[in-house]
């Protein structure tokens, strides 16, 4: 595990966005180790069109951690097929959570969304 957990319970948003850019490229590393190859999805939603944290605008959750730029989508392919399904993230989701003791892989939300990693924050992931 990266050790980048001192005081995170304490951490500010910005404190979190740092480390969310620096666990990222680990992150990214680990997909091509892996062997796949990859193609970003959603990283930021502007609160122009997404509405702001807590307000649901447009497509994805109100508290999404997209918002707060905490969170990423990661689109997985292996030989050229695009991996649509959580199952075939699980590998690199669950190593992703061993990462820090903030970070969540979609994977284990209540609605699955594979394909999502990021940050928790104020509960928001």
């Amino acid at each position: 595990m990266t050790d980048f957990r001192d005081q995170s319970k304490r951490m500010s948003l910005g404190q979190k966005q740092e480390l969310f850019m620096r666990l990222l490229p680990l992150l990214l590393i680990k997909a091509h180790q892996l062997g796949y190859d990859l193609r970003g999805g959603d990283l930021f939603r502007d609160p122009r069109v997404h509405g702001a944290a807590g307000e649901s605008l447009g497509y994805g959750h109100r508290n999404s951690c997209h918002k707060l730029k905490l969170a990423i989508d990661l689109n997985l392919f292996l030989g050229g097929i695009f991996l649509q399904e959580t199952e075939n993230h699980r590998e690199l989701g669950e190593w992703w959570e061993q990462q820090h003791e903030l970070c969540r892989w979609g994977g284990r939300f209540k609605r699955p969304d594979g394909n999502h990693y990021s940050l928790e924050h104020n509960k928001s992931m």
